[in-house]
């Protein structure tokens, strides 16, 4: 009886469908999407949180180029480019026809301000030295045309040039950009509520609007798993986004989602700060790497969604070492190696964990396998704005954190970073990679940075993740694999 119900359910549903005059439902126009981390600001050359790009970077600002889901580099504000000979002069021909959202023709000038602004010597933008630094000239020749001059060749150039740094900002509005960005995307910034969301609306001057689907989006901020699962029960997200996601059974349970598991370029660590006695002690970090399982780490923490790695680089950048068995999970080696440093325990220090749940779950696991070999760890649950206040100025002792930026070894090349490592060793490693112009010699260099930083045990390298985006049934274009951390909402659409 219940089969022959569910044949009649169907017919019916097919003579509704096909019966003249029927009408098929619209696609929805809007998207929510859910994120971890509330941004602090919301523009990207000058802040340092990934959660930024996540909602400005290809929606509200674009830049020279478009780094694709594939990790490929497409044409954005830029149509066109060549290099010289010597690969170190790059020729920009600019997209015409685009237009700021205040209606203000994007030209050369606005790539010239903006690429100076963050060059200047008082700058905070993160891609300082990665990029800015081995500009040497920009030139204008024309209203389209944008001439780079590099210091040295730089073989990720274009890459970097993809990437939330580097976008181009209103030069009239730059100024204001922290709290409302006047780009060229898409979107354009409608309503931020702090603490809450913020929602991006169709921008009427963008270059292709009638090609955009989604004509509202909006980004909602949650971390903590029982308010996730209660907006998933309420149907009030659209797309889940959380980077090395514990548990995501309550998705694979509900049919009006699908659950998207694929690669980022994401390095999960303990943090040390090295100018914190005994955290200088080389002997001591890699006492505190012996000392935590991180096999088991990644199957309590991430449900076994993720790779153990040694040193601060992806499993999926060209040329990665895999370096972990340098540090074996040895409780016994650790508490030797800590003898060997002199410290007297039980050794005291306060793990500051920020609202993310592979922090707030891992922090006791890294607790329960320190206090093994002598360590009484404290643990402190700050917010993220506390975070980016007290432990990213370097103001704590050890963190639980998720690094999302590809190619961000030269992090290590400043002193000043939040967790004080200073290697002059490194820092000439490093020169020598970007000065050389030689491919298989810049291999070597890029192995031997892998290298150094993992001797040094510069930090506790935990994690690569996998990472999980759980979407909506009927919306395509959400990203499986992510290159760089962004949401290309410009190019998501409903069935």
């Amino acid at each position: 009886m219940k089969i022959l119900l569910s044949l009649w359910g169907t017919a019916l549903a097919l003579l509704l469908v096909l019966a003249p005059g029927a009408q098929a439902q619209p696609a929805p126009r809007r998207v929510t999407i859910n994120i971890s981390l509330e941004p602090d600001t919301l523009d990207p050359t000058m802040g340092a949180a990934a959660a930024i790009g996540e909602v400005v970077h290809y929606n509200v600002l674009e830049g020279l180029t478009k780094i694709e889901e594939s990790g490929a580099v497409v044409p954005l504000l830029a149509e066109s480019w060549s290099v010289d000979a010597s690969g170190k002069v790059y020729t920009f021909r600019l997209r015409q026809g685009v237009r700021f959202h205040d209606g203000a023709a994007f030209d050369a000038a606005a790539v010239r301000y903006s690429f100076e602004r963050a060059a200047a010597p008082e700058s905070t933008n993160k891609a300082h030295k990665a990029l800015f630094d081995n500009i040497a000239d920009i030139a204008t020749p024309d209203p389209h045309t944008v001439v780079l001059t590099l210091h040295r060749p730089d073989a990720n150039l274009l890459f970097r040039l993809g990437e939330p740094p580097a976008v181009v900002l209103h030069p009239a509005t730059a100024s204001q950009a922290a709290t409302q960005p006047v780009g060229t995307g898409p979107y354009r910034i409608a309503q931020r509520m702090r603490g809450h969301s913020i929602t991006l609306l169709k921008a009427d001057t963008y270059r292709d609007a009638a090609r955009v689907p989604i004509e509202r989006a909006s980004y909602r901020f949650i971390h903590e798993a029982a308010a996730q699962s209660a907006a998933l029960q309420a149907g009030e997200v659209d797309v889940f986004f959380n980077l090395a996601t514990q548990d995501i059974a309550r998705f694979q349970g509900d049919s009006r989602y699908q659950v998207l598991i694929g690669s980022s370029a994401s390095k999960g660590l303990l943090a040390l700060n090295q100018r914190r006695a005994p955290l200088g002690d080389v002997r001591v970090r890699r006492a505190i790497t012996h000392a935590i399982d991180r096999e088991a780490f990644i199957r309590k923490v991430l449900d076994g969604r993720g790779r153990v790695i040694g040193s601060h680089f992806s499993p999926i950048d060209q040329g990665y070492l895999h370096l972990a068995g340098m540090y074996p999970y040895d409780p016994e080696r650790a508490r030797s190696l800590l003898r060997e440093a002199g410290v007297a325990l039980p050794l005291r220090l306060t793990l500051t964990l920020p609202p993310t749940p592979y922090a707030r779950m891992g922090g006791p696991v890294v607790a329960a396998d320190l206090a093994k070999v002598g360590i009484i760890v404290r643990l402190e649950q700050v917010e993220w704005a506390q975070w980016l206040a007290g432990a990213f100025k370097g103001n704590f002792d050890m963190t639980l954190i998720n690094h999302v930026e590809p190619l961000d070894y030269l992090i290590y090349t400043d002193p000043t970073y939040y967790f004080g490592y200073d290697s002059a060793d490194y820092r000439s490693l490093a020169e020598r990679h970007a000065a050389s112009s030689n491919a298989r010699e810049r291999q070597m260099l890029f192995a031997d940075l892998q290298r150094h930083l993992a001797q040094d045990a510069a930090n506790v390298w935990i994690f690569a993740p996998q990472n999980a985006a759980v979407a909506r049934k009927g919306l395509r274009g959400v990203w499986m694999n992510y290159p760089i951390t962004a949401h290309d909402i410009g190019a998501m659409w409903w069935e």
